[in-house]
């Protein structure tokens, strides 16, 4: 096996912290970067509120090298994230905005702002409010509204209501002024260039648990053939909760986040190819202008401090019944690339997902690449996220619907759904029916008394069966309503030598 390091290294306080976990030290591998923090004295201002990413009171930024020579900004939620995923790069809490002039505390922009129009009440949520206004302020000048809004979904606040904080945003972000992070960039760029000059991968052992991480292909598989067992992590905001909340021990963690072979993204005509260690972030950042409705789905995956983290490889690879990136990459026809030392195979997704929390990964296996064909023209697709919160929530259903029509005729569908069974479901007795059949509400109407009968989903703490089953059923007809009259305008300009132009 690859040679790998004791040593975790990481920039805080502007400089680098070694922790050796071959010495001294009471941490355990699988310390969260908010214990890690509040175990410090000077950064007890990360506050853990829910513990799961709801709420985003422990929210820190992480900056990292990017392609352009500058460093890229990432809010994400301290709760979920494993202290090993900092290797090499620069942790930033709510005590490094401010810093000292002439012997005087000087407040960052977006604190100020946030002073200014009496953002803050109790205090408790501030901090985390304050790292995602510090993450939005390094990425945009004068954003939209709807881009304030989205980089505060994950933070809740109880006290002061959002209006204050949105407009303490708009103040802080106005202008695109500089700060001292900016100033500073060079000097933090040195000091990660210098953590990951070498490339070294990370061996962390205790007494009871062993933490890898990789940083090769080559090295990751070397650990799968001896480490068979091992719970796979790349973002971990999924199995993390498997330790906060469920106070699981895991005894071995194999963790890919420092594979950079694992996070590409190919385009062509035809399709979109996702390396399974791509966020969910960049995911939607590139289905955007070419499959719109995978990019109104991911608005409400999660927040962006999850989508920062969290993967397409994992999302896809913890076959949730309720994953919600599943049943839209179903009705795609999405495939997965499943990758050993030696071989790679292709499986279409939904023969992927084999029962429930199950996959067809052999030992030594992994998740190499995620296959996404790019829907033509005139090519209808929604889907559909059924909770009690838009933001932040899990499903009780989703759907996700394809449709292809000639001449009014149903040439192709396909209906996905999750929440229905122990895995994400196409509803093939209803595509085969509703095929070579007129799309009418007359043939909508028999489709949905076949859908209401062809899943049987189980009863528990969101829904009873009889409500999943009727929401199911709904969801179809809410698509002939959004479907019906742009398929037959798309239609008519075809017949009329015009091109759709949605």
């Amino acid at each position: 096996m690859t040679k790998a390091s004791s040593v975790l290294r990481f920039v805080l306080d502007g400089k680098i912290v070694s922790i050796d976990f071959a010495g001294q030290t009471s941490l355990k591998p699988s310390t969260t970067v908010l214990k890690y923090l509040r175990s410090l004295e000077g950064h007890k201002g990360v506050k853990e509120g829910c513990g799961e990413g709801d709420c985003g009171a422990c929210t820190v930024v992480i900056a990292e090298p990017c392609e352009n020579g500058y460093l890229r900004y990432k809010a994400v939620d301290s709760c979920l994230v494993f202290l090993p995923a900092m290797h090499g790069k620069q942790l930033i809490t709510v005590e490094n905005l401010a810093v000292e002039i002439n012997g005087k505390k000087e407040l960052h922009p977006v604190q100020k702002a946030m002073i200014d129009l009496s953002g803050s009440q109790c205090g408790y949520c501030t901090p985390g409010i304050v790292m995602s206004l510090f993450a939005l302020f390094k990425n945009f000048v004068n954003p939209s509204k709807e881009t304030i809004q989205d980089n505060l979904t994950g933070n809740l606040c109880r006290c002061t209501g959002y209006q204050a904080i949105i407009e303490a945003a708009e103040k802080a972000c106005y202008s695109g002024s500089k700060d001292h992070f900016s100033e500073n960039g060079k000097f933090i760029l040195s000091l990660l260039e210098e953590i990951n000059s070498t490339g070294e991968s990370l061996c962390l052992e205790t007494q009871s648990q062993k933490y890898y991480r990789p940083a090769s292909l080559n090295h990751l598989f070397g650990i799968l053939a001896e480490s068979k067992d091992a719970v796979i992590v790349n973002g971990s905001t999924d199995v993390a909760l498997r330790q906060t909340k469920k106070h699981e021990h895991l005894k071995t963690i194999v963790d890919i986040s420092g594979v950079n072979e694992l996070r590409f993204v190919q385009k062509s005509d035809n399709s979109l190819v996702f390396g399974a260690g791509a966020t969910i972030e960049c995911v939607r950042e590139n289905v955007k202008d070419v499959i719109p409705a995978f990019y109104e789905l991911l608005n409400v995956f999660g927040s962006l401090q999850i989508r920062n983290v969290a993967t397409i490889g994992g999302n896809i690879g913890s076959a949730s019944p309720i994953g919600d990136t599943l049943p839209m990459l179903f009705a795609l026809g999405a495939s997965v690339v499943l990758k050993n030392k030696s071989t790679e195979r292709n499986l279409l997704l939904q023969d992927f997902i084999t029962a429930y929390r199950k996959t067809a990964l052999v030992p030594g296996e992994i998740i190499y690449k995620v296959i996404i064909p790019i829907p033509e023209n005139d090519v209808f697709l929604k889907s559909y996220k059924v909770s009690r919160r838009k933001n932040i929530d899990i499903s009780t259903v989703s759907g996700a619907l394809r449709l292809k029509t000639e001449a009014g005729i149903i040439k192709e569908i396909a209906l996905a759904f999750g929440g229905v069974a122990p895995i994400p479901l196409r509803a093939t007795q209803t595509e085969v029916f509703l095929k070579g059949k007129v799309w009418n509400e007359n043939t909508m109407e028999e489709a949905t008394e076949i859908l209401y009968h062809e899943f049987s989903p189980i009863s528990d703490a969101r829904a009873g069966d009889e409500f999943r089953r009727t929401v199911t059923a709904n969801l179809l007809r809410k698509f002939y309503e959004e479907s019906f009259l742009i398929i037959k305008n798309y239609e008519l300009r075809i017949t009329n030598g015009k091109t759709l132009g949605r």
